[in-house]
């Protein structure tokens, strides 16, 4: 496997939070493997809760997440149509190989929402597993922990973290 640095893994997260500031989610979703993940776990849960067992927030295989772009994409999702404007910050990014060959990488993130004059910040740690394929960094798992005590002002969550 070839050296990974931390600027390379940066520089695919910041690309992604580009994607989703500027509403490409379909090609946001081309960063997802066939057999991915995007989760975001209740806030009152345990690091190693499950959607097997726990309620989450969101909880995506990649038929699901897909499923969940095009109905955001559709300008019958009145919860985001127009769309809101965001702004997604990400940093202190952590890499760690596996023996696997993926890696793991962590990192915070704080999320900007704008709407109908309302603004909302989501803010958290974000968990991946990437793999690297024909040079370039798929997601095989996203998992999104807000640090917030409740979803109190913001009250729902119709973006994608």
């Amino acid at each position: 496997m070839p050296q990974i640095t931390r600027a390379q893994v940066e520089d695919f997260l910041f690309e992604e939070a580009d994607l989703l500031d500027k509403w490409r989610l379909p090609e946001w979703l081309e960063l997802f493997t066939e057999d991915a993940e995007y989760q975001v776990p209740c806030m009152d849960l345990p690091a190693d809760a499950t959607p097997d067992h726990n309620l989450f927030y969101i909880a995506d295989d990649r038929f699901r997440l897909g499923e969940r772009v095009k109905r955001l994409m559709k300008r019958t999702a009145h919860v985001e149509f127009p769309h809101s404007k965001t702004r997604h910050m990400v940093s202190n990014v952590r890499v760690k190989p596996r023996e696997d060959s993926d890696i793991d990488v962590t990192a915070v993130f704080a999320t900007y929402r704008t709407k109908d004059g309302v603004t909302d910040l989501y803010f958290g740690s974000s968990s991946y597993r990437l793999m690297l394929t024909d040079g370039t960094f798929k997601i095989r798992s996203k998992r999104c922990v807000l640090d917030t005590d409740a979803l109190r002002p913001s009250g729902r969550i119709s973006i994608v973290l």
